[in-house]
């Protein structure tokens, strides 16, 4: 290799994550996955846990996520996923687990799983991804999906009446007894990813350490599912989403 191939520290801006694989994603242009997939990577290999961690993916547009990070994965039935965390946790306690998961499948299918494995404290993490819509089956409303907001199955806009209010589950999260960092995040500008990477670290070194069970959610956007262009799709979740879900550190007793 020449000198001229080689860049210094100092002067290189951005390397493609050790942990990411070299294949090619299925996610939707300008759509949150991808990006907090960088993220874990980047934290895992941080930590020096690349040979130690195990994700828990279940069904949902992250079903996937075992060909795109280097680790050791695990396939979860829908909403089962903090379940099989759990087991996983126990039987290999210096292991780094966490699972990743989209609001359907835990704030709906998988409520019991999720809720249960916070309040007992597992030191477990989960990530959740939150666009507030069924992105993988076709834009069905999800239990975050906002009051007013049109999908496939709400087409006229959510009305609580029928359908009910959104599910803050986060909310919800931070005052179980068995939590000890919850936040909420995003991705949508270089600020929010580097508060979202440092989120996901704080919840992976919580684990690690025993100090209990972490929830990291990051609102997003599903520009297919809403029908808007990437640009449009964070413009919208920043009008819209972080009204009702408001970012920031939600609980925190790893201190």
């Amino acid at each position: 290799m020449s000198n001229q191939n080689i860049i210094s520290p100092e002067n290189l801006v951005y390397q493609k994550p050790t942990l990411m694989n070299d294949v090619d994603m299925h996610y939707c242009p300008g759509c949150s996955h991808g990006v907090v997939h960088k993220l874990i990577a980047e934290v895992i290999a941080d930590m020096g846990m690349e040979e130690k961690t195990v994700g828990v993916s279940p069904v949902g547009c992250g079903v996937f996520a075992y060909r795109y990070l280097d680790i050791d994965w695990q396939e979860a039935a829908h909403g089962r996923a903090p379940a099989v965390a759990t087991a996983i946790k126990r039987l290999w306690p210096d292991r780094l687990v966490f699972t990743y998961q989209g609001d359907g499948d835990m704030a709906c299918i998988g409520t019991a799983e999720s809720i249960h494995a916070l309040n007992r404290g597992e030191n477990i993490t989960i990530i959740f991804i939150n666009n507030a819509i069924y992105g993988m089956t076709g834009g069905q409303m999800a239990p975050t999906t906002l009051i007013g907001q049109k999908t496939s199955t709400c087409p006229y806009g959510r009305d609580p009446e029928i359908h009910g209010y959104p599910l803050n589950i986060t909310e919800l999260a931070s005052h179980l007894e068995g939590t000890c960092y919850v936040t909420r995040q995003s991705v949508e500008s270089v600020a929010s990813i580097r508060k979202a990477k440092a989120a996901i670290r704080k919840a992976f070194d919580a684990s690690m350490a025993g100090k209990g069970s972490s929830l990291v959610e990051i609102v997003s956007t599903c520009n297919s599912g809403w029908k808007l262009s990437p640009v449009k799709a964070n413009e919208w979740m920043k009008e819209h989403m972080f009204e009702k879900y408001v970012k920031g550190d939600l609980k925190d007793t790893t201190i």
